[in-house]
């Protein structure tokens, strides 16, 4: 008797629009990067497809730099689960920057597991942008 083998796809990942998790629709993608700008509530993160894999239990992480809690420990990584709910299905894994700006700077890995195996992996690095550059500029006035 043979298995039926699932697969697991990152069909897109960067820069989302902003996104609510009480919605069905998933968000839809800005720019494929994995260069995040440090701005206030930028989403980010990536898609995966699930095809044949109903049914399966998800765990998920994101892994983000030393960002300390309001008593300066370092929080954890965000973990969840997630069941697949059909055979051929999506799943958005992503976050977004809070203030303060500067201790986000940095890399941010999610890592979709099953049964400790990785099925999707991506790295976004944070990163400050140059407040005098000519983009930031043209940006601050609407360009």
């Amino acid at each position: 008797m043979s298995k039926l083998r699932s697969f697991f796809d990152i069909t897109s990942f960067g820069i989302y629009k902003h996104w609510n998790e009480k919605e069905k629709a998933l968000p839809k993608i800005k720019t494929f990067t994995t260069d995040i700008p440090a701005e206030l509530d930028i989403e980010f993160g990536f898609i995966v497809n699930c095809k044949k894999a109903k049914g399966k239990k998800l765990t998920y992480y994101i892994y983000h730099p030393d960002i300390p809690d309001a008593s300066g420990q370092i929080l954890p990584p965000f973990t969840g689960e997630v069941y697949v709910a059909n055979n051929d299905w999506d799943f958005y894994l992503g976050d977004t920057i809070w203030l303060p700006l500067n201790n986000k700077v940095g890399d941010w890995r999610m890592v979709i597991k099953h049964d400790d195996q990785v099925l999707a992996e991506k790295t976004f690095s944070v990163l400050m942008e140059h407040g005098d550059g000519e983009i930031q500029f043209w940006k601050h006035r609407g360009y």
